[in-house]
């Protein structure tokens, strides 16, 4: 009889231990993941960089939640438990959805070429047909304003071309603050205002809750430089890519010696702006034992809660990040750094 009940209260708890383990519910779990040596993913023509220290760029991962992971991810201070409405559009299925991230990746790659080399003193010209609405996430403070298929060609009276640049603006006003912008609409050209609300990541940021994207574009790069990030997505790698670019084409070590991460977008006037999962990605470069970490002005009230060995350097543009550096290495002149163009043969 004792035989009998073991097997069946064994067999409960394998039933309970699998059911919690495999079982999948609808939400995300976002931890953190790894820093990243950049120089390994950015190659330019250059002498060797071996004695130079690095520049990181930082990960998070976002997976679908079981019933262990969700409780786990719940109660671990450096874990995000997120409903998977308010992380995958609609009308999106997952994999839809990473190959969005995979286009703002590229996307963030691009613009990154064109700010290094524009702040090298080259021109770089772009081709670019505007940015796209594709989804909303629920309850969207944009939806009803805009619609999908909308194109979106200017926000503030400021054209854009890329849909990297549209977050970077809405995030310099307060949430419910509403936004002005030019649109196609079924071939009509139409300037609306369209309301903002509250981020569901940071109160105090404001956003519109739409997906975009960017429609073709091209830019006409002076420069062979190859980016190579495999697996990673998303936009928010843009700083860093400017960083690095800049690092490698600098007969300076611009960190100065010491181990710099980072994360932020970029636009085309060198705006950084805010990023998801910095909680995530502050204990990522703590993890790796790096010394400091650049993060857009935005996210630094919610950096600096986690923050404890390492030293959180707050940016709102390009030259916030490159006047940081300055004072790592006295031999970086961030200002002049812009005047004539880079040989890099």
């Amino acid at each position: 009889m004792k035989y009998k009940l073991f097997i069946r209260n064994l067999i409960i708890i394998v039933v309970i231990f699998l059911v919690g383990f495999f079982v999948q519910i609808d939400y995300y779990v976002m931890r953190p993941s790894r820093a990243v040596n950049l120089s390994e993913i950015v190659k330019l023509d250059r002498a060797d960089l071996e004695d130079r220290e690095i520049f990181y760029l930082l990960t998070v991962t976002q997976q679908r939640a079981s019933l262990f992971t969700a409780a786990y991810g719940y109660i671990h201070p450096h874990m995000d438990l997120n409903p998977k409405e308010k992380v995958i559009p609609r009308q999106m299925d997952e994999e839809e959805y990473r190959e969005l991230l995979r286009e703002h990746m590229l996307e963030s790659q691009h613009i990154a070429q064109v700010v290094a080399l524009r702040r090298a003193g080259y021109d770089v010209d772009i081709e670019s047909d505007g940015v796209e609405v594709i989804d909303f996430l629920e309850d969207a403070p944009a939806e009803g304003s805009l619609a999908v298929g909308d194109k979106i060609t200017g926000v503030d009276q400021k054209d854009v071309f890329l849909a990297s640049e549209v977050p970077i603006i809405v995030q310099d006003r307060q949430v419910g603050e509403s936004v002005d912008m030019s649109i196609v609409r079924n071939g009509q050209e139409l300037d609306i205002t369209v309301p903002s609300g509250q981020h569901p990541d940071d109160e105090d940021m404001a956003f519109l809750g739409g997906y975009i994207q960017t429609l073709p574009w091209e830019p006409v790069l002076p420069v062979e430089i190859e980016i190579d990030t495999a697996n990673i997505g998303g936009p928010s790698a843009g700083l860093m890519f400017v960083l690095e670019i800049i690092d490698q084409m600098s007969d300076e070590d611009i960190t100065g010696g010491e181990a710099v991460a980072g994360t932020g977008t970029i636009d085309l006037d060198e705006n950084v702006g805010a990023i998801g999962g910095v909680t995530q990605k502050v204990a990522a470069a703590e993890g790796a034992g790096i010394d400091y970490i650049i993060i857009p002005e935005n996210n630094y009230e919610a950096a600096k809660l986690v923050a404890k060995d390492i030293q959180v350097v707050p940016v709102s543009e390009l030259e916030d990040a490159l006047q940081f550096l300055s004072t790592l290495d006295s031999n970086f002149d961030f200002e002049n750094y812009d005047q004539d163009p880079v040989d890099l043969d």
